[in-house]
């Protein structure tokens, strides 16, 4: 029975993978394709001919390098500050009982409802006050009250899964709060301040709306602004170098979460937790 359940799950989880990977193939694909294969009716995965000066047009055109280096700034900044709110809200709103806790849970689901374009005004004009209207600190600050409640959402949940019998161990052992924070809870929150970060660095590293608003100066456009550069006037649309720029777009996000996902294990609580 286990030698014919094994490869059907093998197979599941190829099928799987082939489904989520499929739109990436087909952007690679519309990336080294010729424009006259691109507004063909004809299907094909794999191009009849390859197109990489699509790649050079993309990176000599409107500036791609320097919006991508916006961006880059702009969610690593995001994401550090969202990190640093957050964890010890997380930690105060988890350790929190009775009726503090579920209003603070209700304000982050409730902050989850509001539109975008509910919010963008007021932000606007307090931004214009503050004279960050159309800088990148403005928008940074913009992305880490998007991301924040997420984040919050996120860490909180970890820091509710750690037992509180950890920390009380701790203090009778004889260590004050701050130790007791920084040798047992921080080690075991780090899966998920990993995991927080990533998502968060995605969301700062995609968002649209709050940059094309805010954004006026072209050399402090974004990443996801740049790209809509490749649309012309008349609505005639670039498509190899929008892949190509798209296809480029992406790495950052894949590197990031290749860097970070070995930190990505449960293996830190159940140790915890024998000990």
């Amino acid at each position: 029975m286990r030698w014919s359940v094994r490869p059907a799950q093998y197979l599941a989880l190829v099928l799987y993978l082939l489904f989520l990977g499929f739109p990436l193939l087909w952007l690679i694909s519309a990336s080294v394709k010729s424009s006259a294969e691109l507004n063909s009716l004809s299907v094909n995965l794999i191009p009849s001919e390859w197109h990489w000066d699509n790649y050079g047009e993309a990176l000599s055109r409107q500036g791609l390098l320097h919006s991508a280096f916006n961006s880059l700034l702009v969610a690593l900044a995001s994401t550090v500050l969202a990190i640093l709110i957050s964890v010890p809200a997380a930690y105060v709103l988890a350790r929190l009982t009775g009726k503090l806790r579920v209003a603070g849970v209700t304000w982050i689901l409730v902050s989850q409802v509001f539109p975008v374009v509910l919010v963008i005004l007021p932000l606007f004009l307090v931004l214009r006050t503050l004279g960050l209207a159309d800088s990148l600190v403005g928008l940074t600050l913009v992305h880490t009250t998007y991301i924040l409640p997420f984040a919050l959402w996120m860490l909180q949940g970890y820091v509710a899964a750690i037992p509180v019998e950890l920390e009380e161990a701790g203090a009778m052992d004889g260590a004050n709060r701050f130790t007791v924070l920084r040798t047992i809870v921080f080690p075991l929150l780090a899966p998920g301040v990993v995991a927080t970060a990533m998502f968060s660095f995605v969301s700062s590293w995609n968002e649209f709306f709050f940059a094309l608003v805010l954004l006026q100066t072209p050399e402090n456009y974004t990443l996801p602004i740049t790209l809509t550069m490749f649309i012309g006037g008349e609505g005639k649309v670039a498509l190899g170098p929008l892949a190509a720029g798209a296809v480029l777009a992406a790495i950052p996000s894949i590197a990031f979460f290749s860097l970070l996902r070995k930190r990505l294990t449960g293996g830190l609580m159940a140790g915890a937790v024998k000990g």
